[in-house]
């Protein structure tokens, strides 16, 4: 490693907030050199771009599925020789995986697991009930995976919390780094009376279907950015929110910014990016009473549990008629911002990345 820099191997999909996630790490150590290898449906040319913008960071592309899409286990296996046969081929230090079932593999250096979100978590989040049976084998390469890494992180102690119960494992040491944004790429603009919302529109654990049937009764319009077409079948529709669409980076900067309100209902949501954007944007934060968004927002938000028609609606009418509790609030979400800072999260995944190349290095030469 010495006189060289780090090369870091990192999985990636185009679908949801794992890219954003990526990207911004990636950006964060641009003192490390990224292989960004994608599982799932190809990046658009704008996430092409937005890539091509890093100076420290390859794109290498496939049309392996995600581990948690239909017929994903006839793929898995391949996806880690390609994974193996990429690790060779750039000389990685460390595999740093944005999922689990790719932590299996047989290449020497090792492999750090990120936990964005689980199927079985998803599934007694959203139904309130165990994930049926068709779901063994993804259980069983998750825990393969998780058995498999040298490190496992998790952005929040809920969703640490959540692996142990659904896998089985007991997880204790499993390092707690949570997502940053840049606080200061996010500037507060002229407020408008408005509620938005953001997130995959298709995800039932994101909830904003409900908050779509919420609008006619609320007293401000509802606004929602985010993807509509699920990467495997069907698309949801809005039928009272206004739709925006997927919004470039900067478009959202800019409607986040102008947004006097972010309400978030989410059933399941183990970090949520786009809530600390809004916070940083200087947005009144509403979002769903569960114990990740708890965990990071706590005395900066006001809760609801997700599917309370009348505690939402009371809590969006009664924030909207109140300026000064909107101030107050956007206050407190902007200051809780800055303890999650993409500088803060990028120094620990440095120290994680070199500490895990070490180990990789005293493994090769014994």
């Amino acid at each position: 490693m010495t006189g060289s820099p780090l090369t870091v191997l990192m999985t990636a999909d185009a679908v949801g907030g794992v890219w954003s996630y990526a990207l911004g790490l990636c950006a964060a150590l641009p003192d490390v050199r990224f292989v960004l290898a994608t599982l799932g449906p190809r990046p658009s040319p704008e996430q092409r771009a937005a890539v091509s913008r890093l100076g420290n960071v390859q794109l290498v592309e496939s049309d392996f599925r995600l581990e948690w899409m239909p017929g994903a286990t006839a793929d898995i296996a391949a996806s880690r020789r390609w994974l193996d046969a990429l690790a060779v081929r750039h000389a990685v230090d460390l595999v740093h995986v944005n999922g689990y079932a790719q932590a299996r593999l047989d290449c020497a250096c090792p492999a750090v697991a990120v936990a964005h979100s689980d199927v079985l978590s998803w599934w007694v989040a959203v139904h309130g009930e165990a994930a049926p049976g068709e779901w063994g084998d993804y259980r069983r390469q998750v825990v393969y995976g998780l058995r498999s890494a040298a490190r496992i992180v998790a952005p929040t102690r809920a969703v640490q919390h959540d692996l142990r119960r659904q896998y089985g494992l007991p997880l204790w040491d499993a390092r707690i780094i949570p997502n940053g944004v840049d606080v200061n790429a996010f500037p507060p603009r002229p407020k408008r009376a408005v509620i938005m919302a953001a997130g995959r529109i298709w995800d039932a654990a994101k909830n904003l279907r409900f908050l779509d049937e919420l609008a006619p009764q609320l007293e401000w319009p509802v606004e929602i950015a985010g993807e509509t077409s699920h990467p495997g079948h069907g698309a949801a529709r809005l039928r009272h929110a206004r739709p925006l669409g997927l919004l470039d980076a900067s478009e959202m900067r800019r409607r986040l910014g102008e947004a006097a309100i972010f309400a978030a209902p989410a059933r399941y949501e183990p970090f949520g990016l786009a809530i600390l954007e809004a916070a940083a944007a200087g947005c009144a934060l509403v979002l769903g009473d569960i114990a990740s968004l708890r965990e990071t927002w706590d005395g900066a938000a006001i809760f609801v549990p997700p599917d309370d028609s009348c505690g939402w609606r009371t809590a969006l009418d009664r924030l909207a008629r109140d300026r000064d509790e909107r101030d107050r609030l956007a206050a407190g979400a902007r200051a809780r911002a800055r303890r999650f800072t993409l500088d803060r999260t990028g120094a620990r995944y440095r120290a994680l990345y070199r500490e895990l190349a070490g180990e990789g290095a005293e493994r090769r030469v014994a």
